[in-house]
């Protein structure tokens, strides 16, 4: 089956610093404890040039949305701050919709939050998206916020940040973490009632309830499709307990992808960089788990582990079959595409179109083979389907 009406492509960058020494297979963990002593700021600002000019380029292309995330103390990422990378997007872009992928809501203020997603929306003419994580392990032992107390301080700071967006000010609220006389954000966002809004997760019976009771979209972090799946499952159901229906966009599809003249090309230059990603940038070492992070029913679960062994380790073969990951011709990926398409009755595709150490040639020929081929491949075979299927 083709791809659902009025489906939407984003491209999503994580902007790495790779710039690192020579003997970093020695160290340990790339988070947390990595000292900030190897990064290099005229580096830093002619990698901040390049990667926005990528993502504006994306928009040139045709693509929907750009999607921008959030990580801390760590080369991974150098959106610690995505909403600064969000305002520097939007006055070089006019059409295409900003998700930041996001402040976890927990380690922030939530007026300041509330505020500063509001100056985006506003300042975008409505362009904004926002997903709240709970956030990484890794992110509390970086922060200041106690780990056991997360899922707590995220619902309150939800709470909060979603009244303080609908509701007139000024309000009060005298809570477990937070307390205001004079909650009064402004501006108020652009769209109304509020931005879409999306959980992300890991496939957490928590996060996903949260996000059913509140009627928000969710998006999976990296994991494994038939954990999506179930993931997104349980999210239809649980959502119609609390009246709520979940919509084919509030269920984003997220995918790696590579686009190559040939399958055999494509893999070749695109196995180098996700081999990085896997073995050098996602190594956190001792910080891959934190004290009270896993409630007690998913500490037992998961073996009183947050991400598998499997993590931070490459398996070539074992992410092409249980990832969404692909490297391949233009038709190779859109068919790839729009079989994981169906099979989450998603509308809402997200490429990841730069990975680890990937140069800025092979963004550059992926964003442009998957705005000028694959994307209006998959929107041909969309729009003659109806034809297609009376005809048989």
């Amino acid at each position: 089956m083709p791809i659902l009406p009025n489906t939407e492509f984003f491209a999503w960058h994580f902007m790495p610093y790779t710039k690192l020494p020579e003997d970093i297979d020695q160290h340990g963990s790339l988070w947390v404890d990595f000292s900030n002593s190897h990064f290099d700021p005229e580096e830093g600002h002619r990698l901040y040039q390049r990667y926005i000019s990528e993502l504006v380029l994306a928009e040139k292309l045709g693509f929907d949305g750009l999607c921008v995330n959030e990580h801390h103390a760590t080369p991974y990422s150098l959106m610690p701050v995505p909403s600064v990378i969000a305002a520097a997007l939007i006055p070089q872009t006019s059409r295409a919709k900003i998700c930041v992928m996001g402040t976890p809501p927990g380690l922030d203020y939530p007026h300041r939050l509330a505020a500063s997603y509001a100056m985006l929306d506003v300042m975008s003419g409505g362009r904004l998206e926002v997903a709240f994580p709970l956030g990484t392990p890794m992110e509390y032992w970086a922060g200041a916020v106690s780990p056991v107390t997360a899922r707590e301080r995220q619902q309150e700071a939800l709470d909060l940040i979603i009244r303080a967006w609908t509701e007139p000010g000024p309000l009060r609220h005298e809570g477990q973490f937070y307390n205001y006389r004079f909650l009064n954000v402004w501006p108020r966002p652009f769209q109304q009632p509020h931005p879409p809004v999306y959980l992300v997760g890991s496939g957490s019976p928590e996060t996903i309830e949260l996000a059913a009771q509140r009627g928000f979209g969710y998006s999976s972090t990296f994991s494994p499709i038939k954990s999506q799946l179930a993931a997104q499952a349980r999210l239809r159901e649980r959502a119609k307990e609390y009246g709520h229906t979940i919509r084919p966009d509030q269920i984003p599809m997220v995918c790696m992808a590579y686009v190559g003249e040939t399958d055999e090309q494509a893999m070749e230059e695109m196995l180098p960089h996700v081999k990085f990603f896997f073995n050098t940038l996602t190594r956190a070492g001792r910080f891959i788990d934190a004290p009270g992070y896993l409630s007690e029913e998913q500490f037992v679960a998961r073996n009183g582990k947050m991400l598998p062994d499997t993590h931070g380790k490459f398996d070539w073969d074992q992410i092409l079959t249980q990832f969404r990951v692909v490297a391949g011709s233009p038709k190779t990926v859109a068919d790839r595409v729009e079989a994981w398409a169906e099979e989450a009755g998603t509308s809402r595709v997200i490429f990841q179109v730069h990975r680890a150490d990937m140069p800025h040639w092979k963004v550059v020929k992926t964003i442009t083979a998957l705005g000028e081929q694959v994307i209006p491949e998959l929107k041909r075979r969309r729009d003659k389907a109806p034809a297609r299927m009376a005809a048989e």
